[in-house]
């Protein structure tokens, strides 16, 4: 279907909010930390022998996953210093994503 211009192509990216979900976590780290934290690993430690992420990854996706609002750090020690990463409630409205995709990955991979 065209429209009136005959041009059927937007004039820039398409917004989609689908494209800024992604950008937010829709990467291979991003993702498998969210799921680690939802089965109740809270631990930087666990978190990457769970996941496989390299360190350097795993701090980087913490930190992005906190400036949008995932996750969120609490401290559980202080001499020294220890966080634990735990679902902000944006995080927590994931699970129904994580669930589809470990379906999907069932049926299809």
């Amino acid at each position: 279907m065209s429209s009136a211009s005959g041009s059927t192509r937007p004039a820039g990216p398409r917004p989609c909010k689908i494209a800024d979900a992604l950008a937010a976590v829709g990467d291979r780290w991003s993702l498998l930390i969210i799921r680690e934290v939802a089965l109740g690993v809270h631990r930087f430690s666990d978190i990457r022998a769970n996941t496989g992420a390299p360190r350097e990854m795993l701090t980087a996706r913490l930190r992005k996953l906190e400036k949008v609002g995932v996750l969120r750090r609490s401290r559980y020690h202080e001499h020294p210093p220890r966080d634990e990463y735990l679902l902000t409630e944006a995080g927590q409205d994931l699970g129904p994503v994580l669930r589809a995709l470990r379906r999907w990955g069932e049926k299809h991979t």
